[in-house]
């Protein structure tokens, strides 16, 4: 009996295993059957579904902490605090002492006596003592230069500029037996009107003061000389910088340089751009700078001309064709450039680490023998990038097009296996593919449709900016719209689309759908010459290795716990790098919004950059969509979060601007007094007026200032004085296509002490139909021409740059014009080719001026204006003049 029925069980058992042999294989999809039942397939327990209340929290509790670990690093300016500074060592305390005395003259603007006098003074008796110091192993010679000079710029759309007896300090420190090579060190010491300009730039400046006095007490001679340029027209649209380069006989000596600029207070310093191509000078940051930050992102952000600002360095690379490194300042831009900008907001430790990086760069410069050689280096560009302040990572551009492609090559051989691993099934595992690709491509532009849809609305019913003092607002708002957009797309597609698939197949595919978007940009960008790819390359690299070492774990287990904790370490790279890029972005961008002008709307640009980082953090999640049982709950909670944000941003409660002592987010304005007249072709006043006009700096324009000033409101909108240049109104710059809405406040006329002079010197007949007109102009240390040709003429050539004219945007001609003390009146001529017949004149010449200091700076009734507004503002105010004349 026994034996019969062991016998039976043996045939029963090996009668299963032939009919589990003769089972087909297994469904790559993972389809399912009528009832649920999986077609086919291995009798093994079924991998369930990741639990949504583990899932969600873990990857918030993830990016938390990656935040966490990105703002540490950005808070931490010094890794330890600095000993106590011996005579050659950099010493922020004698730094400071400098900066208080600098910025205790008050506003230093050209063509000032705390400019041209005070400050300089001040400069040359603090360099003659420490050239009482030094040793006898090096040589300090001191010069003043007052260039006049003239040139034409790209910057803000296109203009001219002409500068007369502007002032230069420039120190060289050199061997005893002197040198044939120099590096540059350049700051500026003047400041925009009524600002002390502490950051920007009397810090750098602190710095300089305190690198000269360290290095000429060192026993060790310098191999090249190292000059110190203390420019004092920076602010001038770089008119002190293009002065020294083109005209100074130390210039021809210079082989590279150092910036040292500011778009915010202290905080650290960030290299944004080098070159250019001279990766030496990028290798020299990385082996002699004791704390390094930088970033070849912000180098391509700057330089697409994204952030309406730039720097000396234009100016030396475009005209002394010297390469260099251009480092700013960029922690609290929102004070940068207004009265808050003082000495007591920049940190010791924020001084301290800027004289350590630049003091270890000069003097690693100035002992290279690649210097002297420095035009035989010039070969690419390099790719850089700091690592949470730790250490820098650089190499040439041409090694990373090699290292992106191969990256890209491994990807796309990945996914090809993948797709061809079961030849009959090769155009299904395709269509699978593209299918999970375009529904991520479609998310992502229907969450930036979204978000910018909402970001109008917020901008429409007047509440722009409300994030601007409270930035999490903006996390709260466009963020959790974002991120419940992505999720509710692809929810939909879960439920409805994919009702049938396998939970862990879809988890796999929509992975490999992130890895091909992130393959294809890698291409891409390497393709343009952007050396940004860099961050493609750690979306693809970081991905595809953690992919294939937990392959086997997810395949046997699912989504297990251990699965999601490898799976989160193999991508700690790449997210960490991202959100330590993004703090960064937006540090630089934020405080930007509050003075980028009336057109752009700040919400629409701030939300464009959240749901880009959204998808870019999410692109490698989006897979857990997928694999959760449900995401009802953490669509619901963001929905709710972004419904109570809307709600609070829509009342109102979110107050735009602060006028808080500790941390000021003030709001800009600026006031100008004028008094137009508009001559018509015979000399005679046909039109004249006066009044306060008000230019409001950001999207909001006046709205918030109406309640405290009744009168400052949308019935005094200033119109466009058609026939006039630039619309017949005094701009300093010609940014008027960025501040379209302005404001004219009818006041008394103003009778300058020191008016205009403004003279026609001849009118002469030139060849094939032109007309020479010369012209003499005494004023103020600040004018601004402004040319319009009539239609049938044209402005073919004049006295100001190097001859040809350029024009602005709208097609006129702007001259921004400044002078130091005691210069000679302005003398110049435009030569333009005129029709037959011009009986309404051929050319419209206003000119503007500036009364930026002094007795005629502002007028009572502009005093009593400004002690209106509010604490929450910056109201920069000054008088100006204004004359159209017909020829």
């Amino acid at each position: 009996m026994e034996r019969s029925g062991d016998t039976a069980v043996w045939r029963l058992r090996a009668t299963a295993a032939q009919r589990d042999r003769r089972q087909p294989p297994p469904r790559e999809d993972g389809e399912r059957g009528a009832g649920g039942k999986k077609r086919g397939g291995p009798r093994r327990r079924p991998l369930l579904p990741l639990p949504e209340a583990r899932g969600a929290p873990l990857v918030l509790l993830y990016l938390l902490v990656l935040r966490a670990l990105a703002q540490v690093s950005h808070r931490q300016l010094l890794s330890s605090p600095p000993a106590a500074a011996g005579p050659r060592d950099f010493s922020a305390a004698r730094a400071r002492e400098y900066l208080d005395n600098i910025t205790a003259i008050g506003p230093r603007t050209v063509g000032s006596p705390e400019n041209e006098v005070l400050a300089v003074n001040y400069l040359l008796e603090q360099i003659r003592g420490i050239a009482g110091e030094s040793t006898d192993a090096h040589k300090i010679s001191v010069d003043i230069q007052r260039p006049t000079g003239s040139f034409s710029i790209d910057f803000l759309g296109g203009f001219t500029s002409y500068y007369a007896n502007i002032t230069n300090v420039i120190v060289k420190l050199e061997p005893r037996s002197g040198a044939e090579h120099a590096v540059l060190s350049n700051c500026h010491f003047d400041s925009v009107p009524n600002t002390p300009g502490a950051s920007d730039d009397a810090v750098s400046c602190a710095v300089m003061l305190e690198i000269l006095s360290t290095l000429s007490k060192s026993s060790e001679s310098l191999q090249h000389a190292v000059i110190f340029l203390f420019n004092g027209a920076e602010e001038n649209i770089l008119q002190a910088s293009h002065g020294f380069i083109t005209q100074h006989e130390w210039a021809k000596s210079i082989r590279a340089f150092i910036n040292l600029e500011a778009a915010g207070v202290g905080g650290k310093e960030l290299v944004f751009q080098t070159g250019p191509e001279n990766p030496w000078l990028v290798h020299a940051y990385v082996v002699a700078a004791k704390h390094p930050f930088a970033s070849v992102v912000a180098q391509e952000i700057f330089q697409s001309g994204i952030i309406p600002a730039d720097t000396d360095f234009r100016i030396y690379r475009d005209f002394g064709n010297v390469p260099g490194i251009d480092l700013a300042f960029i922690e609290n831009g929102y004070i940068y450039h207004t009265k808050y900008d003082t000495s007591d907001r920049i940190l010791t430790d924020s001084i301290q680490r800027a004289g350590d990086n630049i003091l270890a760069v000069l003097k690693y410069l100035a002992t290279s023998e690649k210097l002297a050689k420095s035009f035989e280096y010039r070969h690419g560009n390099v790719v850089f990038f700091d690592i949470l302040g730790l250490f820098v990572l650089a190499y040439p551009a041409r090694i990373g097009t090699i290292m992106n492609y191969i990256t890209a090559a491994i990807a796309f051989i990945y996914l090809s296996k993948k797709v061809l691993q079961s030849k009959t099934r090769a155009i299904h595992n395709l269509k699978k593919l593209f299918t999970a690709f375009g529904l991520t491509l479609t998310s992502w532009v229907c969450t930036l449709v979204a978000v910018l849809i909402v970001a109008v609305f917020v901008s429409l019913i007047g509440r722009a900016l409300s994030w601007y003092t409270h930035f999490y607002v903006s996390v709260s708002l466009y963020g959790s719209a974002a991120a419940a957009k992505l999720i509710l797309v692809h929810m939909l597609a879960k439920k409805f689309f994919y009702k049938n698939m396998n939970e862990q197949y879809l988890g796999d595919i929509f992975f490999d759908a992130s890895l091909m978007i992130w393959s294809i940009a890698l291409a891409v960008m390497t393709q343009m010459g952007l050396c940004s790819a860099f961050i493609c390359t750690l979306w693809v690299a970081f991905p595809l290795l953690t992919k294939l070492m937990i392959h086997k774990e997810f395949h046997q287990k699912g989504a297990t716990m251990k699965f999601i904790v490898m799976y989160m370490l193999g991508m700690f790279v790449p997210y960490l790098y991202m959100l330590y890029l993004s703090w960064t972005v937006f540090e630089m961008f934020t405080p930007v919004m509050g003075r980028s002008g009336s057109e752009i709307p700040p919400d629409m640009v701030l939300a464009g950059f959240i749901v880009v980082f959204t998808m870019i953090l999410s692109s490698y999640f989006v897979n857990f969509i997928y694999l959760v049982k449900s995401t009802k709950t953490t669509l619901v909670t963001l929905t709710t979060v972004f419904v109570v944000t809307l709600i609070l941003v829509c009342s109102g409660i979110f107050f735009p601007y602060s006028s808080d002592a500790a941390n000021p987010k003030p709001k800009r304005v600026f006031l100008q007094h004028t008094s137009r007249r508009f001559h018509d072709l015979d000399g005679n006043v046909v039109k004249s007026d006066a009044g306060i006009w008000i230019n409001g700096f950001d999207y909001n324009g006046i709205s918030h200032i109406t309640p405290h000033v009744p009168e400052i409101n949308d019935t005094i909108r200033t119109p466009c004085e058609e026939q006039a240049p630039f619309c017949g109104l005094p701009w300093i710059l010609p940014v008027h296509f960025m501040f379209r809405k302005n404001w004219y406040l009818p006041a008394p006329e103003i009778l300058p002490r020191s008016p205009i002079q403004f003279k026609v010197l001849s009118k002469e007949l030139m060849a094939l139909n032109s007309v020479r007109l010369s012209f003499e102009v005494s004023g103020p240390s600040h004018m601004s021409l402004y040319v319009r040709p009539h239609e049938g003429s044209a402005l073919s050539s004049w006295s100001l740059g190097d001859g040809t004219p350029v024009a602005s945007i709208g097609g006129d001609y702007f001259v921004f014009y400044s002078h130091g003390l005691q210069a000679a009146p302005w003398h110049f001529w435009v030569e333009l080719t005129t029709p037959e017949k011009h009986s309404d004149g051929i050319v419209s010449v206003a000119i503007a001026a500036h009364y930026f200091f002094g007795e005629d700076q502002k007028s009572p009734q502009l005093y009593a204006l400004l002690e209106r507004f509010p604490n929450w503002t910056f109201s920069s105010g000054w008088s100006c003049t204004y004359d159209l004349f017909v020829f």
